[in-house]
């Protein structure tokens, strides 16, 4: 067996972005990364229909998910073919500006963690979840005010315009306190599944 063709023990190429070569040979993450964002666009699409939480979400875990596996600034993307996607099928809003540059964001935190492991990863999705948020409450929701025309062009109007999304915020935090996490330890089972293999396809190697 040539040894060039096994996956690089545990840590071995940690602290730098995956090549395409890289990720062509382990086809199984850009794999896990197309369906987990195939379900954050179904979601997105049948969740009213299924009586979900308005705002109970899996774009920003799938964006975290995404980043780690590919482990490549361009996975920053996911976001927004998600919503690319899903605005194409259910049609876009006033707002449409402030909902991507807002999921611009999630995703530039996503990148800065992608070459972490253990707690920080950890710390990290937590970061991710509750400021990614947070951040889309504040943006979107000064959005809706500035542009919906649904609240008075004044300081009461803004406020107006956050106490009513407070419902909103409640459901996407708890369930990104949830998912995102839960992304990181998928990643992680990811890993530890190429290291295991990685030391089983040495082993015959140096053992021949």
């Amino acid at each position: 067996m040539d040894t060039r063709d096994v996956l690089t023990p545990a840590g071995g190429d940690q602290g730098r972005d995956l090549t395409v070569g890289e990720l062509a040979h382990r086809w199984w993450r850009p794999a896990i990364v197309v369906l987990v964002l195939t379900a954050a666009v179904v979601w997105r699409l049948v969740a009213p229909d299924l009586g979900a939480p308005p705002n109970l979400e899996i774009a920003t875990a799938a964006t975290f998910l995404a980043v780690l596996l590919l482990r490549n600034r361009w996975a920053a993307v996911v976001p927004f073919a998600v919503v690319a996607v899903s605005d194409a099928m259910i049609g876009n809003t006033q707002i449409m500006w402030f909902t991507w540059s807002a999921w611009a964001v999630v995703g530039l935190g996503a990148i800065l963690a992608r070459n972490l492991r253990g707690p920080g990863r950890y710390a990290a999705a937590l970061g991710v979840g509750v400021g990614g948020s947070l951040w889309f409450f504040a943006w979107t929701n000064f959005g809706v005010w500035l542009m919906d025309g649904m609240y008075p062009a004044t300081l009461d109007g803004l406020l107006a315009s956050y106490v009513a999304g407070l419902p909103f915020l409640r459901t996407m935090l708890l369930g990104n306190l949830v998912l995102v996490p839960l992304a990181a330890l998928a990643a992680s089972l990811v890993e530890r599944a190429e290291e295991r293999a990685s030391v089983a396809s040495v082993r015959p190697a140096v053992q021949g």
